[in-house]
């Protein structure tokens, strides 16, 4: 029986590299593995291994009234690390869709943060356990409404 495919890496359309760049380097604190500015993409991630890459292919910000992405979820290991990046979003002027941590929804221990990427892409960051915050949504997923 052939294997489950499993997710790779994701491509993200940009309109300015090198400001994407930095930000996703600055936030998620991946590594710059190679980039070709003369063609507009990079590729970044952890340990060698591709996560992410950004293609300035990009004429005008991201339209979540389109069909396609609705958002990018990046998991850490605890509520500590979901702090420490909501700090750095914060430096770097990112506008949030929630102040503070909150949960994935109403009871839940999972939550994170949300916020939007310098082209309007809607990302989260968020912890699987040790949340104690309000769900902004109640029983809806938070995840699913910004």
């Amino acid at each position: 029986m052939a294997s489950t495919p499993r997710a790779g890496h994701i491509g993200i359309s940009v309109t300015d590299l090198a400001v994407s760049r930095a930000f996703y380097q600055e936030v998620l604190g991946f590594e710059l593995i190679a980039e070709d500015p003369a063609r507009g993409h990079c590729f970044l991630g952890h340990a060698g291994q591709v996560v992410l890459t950004l293609w300035q292919q990009a004429d005008e910000p991201f339209a979540h009234t389109r069909a396609g992405l609705h958002h990018l979820a990046f998991e850490v290991d605890s509520l500590a690390d979901v702090v420490a990046a909501q700090s750095r979003v914060r430096a770097l002027g990112a506008r949030f869709v929630h102040e503070g941590v909150v949960a994935h929804a109403e009871g839940a221990s999972s939550g994170g943060i949300f916020f939007r990427d310098p082209d309007g892409t809607r990302l989260e960051i968020y912890a699987p356990a040790g949340v104690e915050a309000e769900a902004p949504h109640g029983e809806a997923p938070t995840c699913g409404f910004f």
